[in-house]
């Protein structure tokens, strides 16, 4: 088999498409336990985590919106409502920091690290449950490594 289509358009060797579609798949079916454990535990969901963990990990507690975009694979549109519901429940708080006003930070307070704090309790065990214990420590590790060449 070719690597290129008759039309001379690349195309992915079998093994890279069975990798591919077995990658998706996983990731599908983890997020997707993932987020039931969240909404079991009556937390709220994991991208709200993904934000105020960029935020706890960043000096000062803040990040630019682009920042936490650049951080997380969350669209904009879809962070700047989420920086809104954060914001809502006292998870983060928005600050001016040039002149004008225009320039914004997002930091996170007390009760976003607490509740980051939390879900983490939640996120660790349902790591544990729907990957560590499918996987030997080998395994982990190999696979760790393998995905780290797509990045």
């Amino acid at each position: 088999m070719s690597d290129f289509s008759d039309t001379g358009e690349p195309r992915p060797t079998p093994g890279a498409t069975q990798a591919w579609i077995g990658l998706m798949r996983a990731q599908r079916r983890v997020l997707q336990e993932i987020e039931a454990d969240f909404k079991k535990a009556g937390l709220p969901p994991l991208s709200w985590y993904d934000v105020l963990w960029e935020l706890a990990q960043a000096d000062g507690g803040k990040l630019r919106p682009f920042e936490i975009e650049s951080r997380t694979l969350l669209a904009q549109y879809n962070l700047s409502r989420l920086i809104d519901r954060l914001e809502r429940e006292g998870f983060v708080r928005r600050e001016t920091f040039d002149a004008d006003g225009r320039g914004r930070w997002v930091v996170v307070t007390d009760e976003g690290r607490a509740t980051r704090a939390r879900m983490w309790q939640v996120y660790a065990a349902s790591i544990e449950a729907h990957v560590g214990a499918k996987l030997s420590a080998d395994d982990a590790r190999e696979l760790a490594r393998l995905l780290a060449k797509l990045q």
